[in-house]
């Protein structure tokens, strides 16, 4: 009987790729076993008892901070960036179609904040916005609105300056995504559309919707999870607030306890839930359009 010896560079190869899984998967494991040691644990190994001690800890809050604030916080600006980026995403896929005046000076525009570092793209969003507080309070000195001057803060904020950041780093890769998707679109779908006397909007809704609906989905994800862990484009355009990742990186100086790796698991926890969650839904319209098929 002949056995069939797997090669050098088989081995070679397998060797790289679990040391490539370890590197990447690695410390996320080790934070999650050492979040649930017992009262006596420390930040390092042995791991000194189970438990979920340091899970409480962290509901019950770390010093000032206010964990479940930045969690809501994020958890918000996240799904507005996810609702946005889909949109626009889509828009703009379906205009690119067709040869527009001045497309690809647009589109260069669009992609450039891609090679832009990040924290510059911040420090500029965030000296824009209070270029426009500066404009705004002088409008409303000039208008002699006193009482408007005095309670006015400041246009920095979460679904403001915030939000526009994120969408500099989620929409780019939206947009692409289209691209791709719309470039493998056979057209001849939306032709026999209206040649049944389907309108525009009912040959999107009805025909195209549906055939791109897991791309679209896992667009979302993306802008969610890209919106969920974004410190540098955060950091210089939220104003007086934080999200969690904030209040997260500020926490590695200051909690010397597994506080900080319970904190980490539940971030871990939603941005698999959500990847989880938007697989499920692409399965799902996936299992749904070949149920429609005819046989």
């Amino acid at each position: 009987m002949q056995i069939n010896r797997r090669s050098t560079g088989f081995w070679l190869l397998a060797l790289f790729f679990a040391a490539y899984v370890a590197f990447m998967y690695g410390p996320m494991l080790i934070i999650v076993i050492l979040s649930f040691q017992g009262p006596e644990g420390g930040l390092t190994f042995p791991l000194r008892g189970l438990s979920l001690h340091w899970f409480y800890k962290l509901s019950e809050g770390l010093g000032v901070v206010d964990i479940g604030a930045a969690l809501r916080r994020s958890l918000a600006l996240g799904a507005v960036v996810m609702a946005v980026t889909v949109v626009f995403s889509v828009l703009c896929g379906l205009a690119f179609r067709k040869k527009l005046a001045g497309g690809n000076i647009l589109f260069f525009i669009v992609v450039a904040s891609l090679i832009m570092p990040s924290i510059i793209v911040s420090l500029g969003i965030g000296l824009e916005f209070r270029l426009l507080d500066s404009g705004i309070k002088k409008a409303l000195e000039l208008l002699h609105m006193d009482s408007t001057l005095e309670s006015y803060g400041t246009a920095l904020g979460l679904f403001t300056s915030a939000l526009g950041a994120h969408l500099t780093w989620t929409l780019p890769f939206g947009l692409l995504i289209m691209f791709a998707i719309f470039n493998r679109f056979n057209p001849s779908y939306e032709e026999a559309a209206r040649d049944l006397g389907a309108t525009p909007w009912q040959g999107f809704r009805y025909v195209v919707l549906p055939l791109i609906a897991p791309s679209v989905v896992g667009i979302g994800m993306l802008g969610f999870t890209l919106s969920w862990d974004e410190i540098a484009r955060t950091s210089q355009a939220i104003g007086d607030v934080n999200t969690l990742p904030l209040e997260l990186q500020g926490l590695t100086t200051t909690v010397t306890t597994p506080s900080i790796y319970a904190l980490g698991t539940v971030t871990m926890v939603i941005s698999f839930a959500v990847m989880g969650l938007a697989v499920g839904i692409s399965k799902l319209l996936a299992l749904r359009k070949r149920r429609a098929r005819p046989d």
